[in-house]
């Protein structure tokens, strides 16, 4: 566990009040954003938002009260610059979204939802490094009492990257990157140019 430390340093200040901007400012209204606390473990400071876009703003999605897509993404920053990050920075995302089920097993699945992160990193003109991460299709299925509900299949994307800026500020393409990625893996539109969405992606 990373050790507790008794104050905030600038660089990190700056860098929270980007995302706290960005939560509070609207910019994305098919967006539910909330901050949520921080996983300690990963970094001496971090900071955590988590997004939900809801059914009504997704075409052909029957309107109901639940997301069809779910994502967090979290600032981490160590002013030690970790050799696995290059930077002293580090951005890290998760994302769901439930896919119809004959999309769950398109083989080209994986790549084109990596795809999707990379293009909103260059659409908003991320300078970055370090980019790793995974898709994952997770099938859900239920027995017994709850046998009567449909399988499911999920899309999980697990991602980071190390962003290549001069001041905190500049951290603001990048979340706004993060918001874009959450609004493609939701079937959002308008998708990014150049991108492909796959027809009746979500249920």
């Amino acid at each position: 566990m990373v050790a507790p430390v008794p104050f905030t340093p600038e660089p990190f200040a700056q860098a929270s009040d980007v995302l706290r901007t960005f939560c509070e400012s609207g910019s994305a209204p098919h967006i539910s954003l909330e901050e949520i606390p921080a996983p300690g473990r990963l970094a001496p400071w971090a900071f955590a938002l988590n997004g939900d876009v809801d059914a009504n703003a997704v075409p052909h999605t029957p309107s109901c009260e639940d997301e069809v897509a779910t994502g967090r993404v979290v600032l981490l920053y160590d002013p030690s610059e970790p050799e696995s990050w290059k930077g002293q920075f580090r951005l890290v995302t998760y994302i769901r979204a439930e896919l119809e089920h004959e999309l769950g097993h398109e083989a080209l699945l994986g790549p084109v939802a990596w795809s999707w992160l990379t293009d909103a990193l260059e659409s908003h003109e991320c300078n970055v490094t370090e980019v790793g991460g995974t898709t994952t299709r997770a099938l859900s299925e239920s027995f017994g009492t709850l046998a009567a509900r449909p399988a499911t299949i999920d899309l999980e994307m697990r991602a980071s990257w190390t962003p290549v800026i001069q001041h905190p500020k500049e951290l603001k393409s990048h979340v706004h990157a993060w918001a874009h990625l959450l609004s493609t893996v939701a079937g959002v539109p308008p998708l990014p140019e150049g991108v492909s969405a796959f027809p009746g992606r979500l249920r």
